[in-house]
């Protein structure tokens, strides 16, 4: 059975960027209803002991309730952990010059994620995925993500935003490019950093 992990820090430590009654409502409301509905969904299934992982990998395109719950439930695992109360400022070391590499600058690299993320039409993510240390950005609908065979974006997420209106709209309203720009004050670009390692 998947469990809601803990925040790394708490409701209220991301303000003012994100506020802690979406915090709240985002992580004991939406996340833990994924959490539910994706064990419910598995029970007695093939997918009852594999990790979440391996079920996204495995799952068929119409498999609809573990999809999507069980990308809910990976999708804000790693949201939570690449966000920080430390975020924010510009990547480092190797990260950095990978994004320079594949981008041109940091900032052409967050004119293009923003980019993507308002550009996502309805619910959905932006992804900053690895593949064999390669860089790109891409898209998902709802709670895909790129760990899913059948989705037209391929690689290791080292970087999600969710762009779903409950991520945001408590504070932001319908305003979701200024949610974006405060997203990026709140990245833990550390995490991101480990995550593109292990991704090479």
């Amino acid at each position: 059975m998947f469990k809601l992990p803990d925040l790394p820090y708490d409701y209220n430590a991301l303000e003012p960027y994100i506020d802690e009654a979406t915090m709240r409502v985002h992580h004991t409301g939406h996340h833990q209803g994924y959490t539910n509905k994706l064990n419910a969904a598995i029970e007695g299934t093939c997918y009852e002991n594999m990790s979440i992982d391996e079920i996204l990998k495995t799952i068929h395109i119409h498999e609809t309730a573990i999809r999507n719950n069980g990308g809910g439930y990976w999708n804000h695992n790693l949201y939570w952990q690449i966000m920080s109360p430390d975020g924010g400022g510009e990547p480092r070391g190797e990260l950095s010059d990978a994004i320079k590499r594949d981008f041109g600058s940091i900032d052409s690299f967050k004119d293009a994620f923003k980019k993507a993320g308002l550009g996502r039409f309805g619910s959905g993510w932006a992804w900053l995925v690895s593949s064999h240390g390669k860089l790109s950005i891409c898209t998902t609908a709802n709670q895909d993500n790129p760990l899913m065979k059948f989705v037209d974006c391929s690689g290791k997420p080292i970087l999600g935003m969710d762009v779903w209106e409950h991520a945001y709209y408590l504070k932001h309203q319908n305003k979701r490019g200024n949610y974006i720009d405060d997203f990026f004050r709140v990245i833990n670009w550390d995490k991101v950093a480990e995550l593109f390692a292990e991704s090479k």
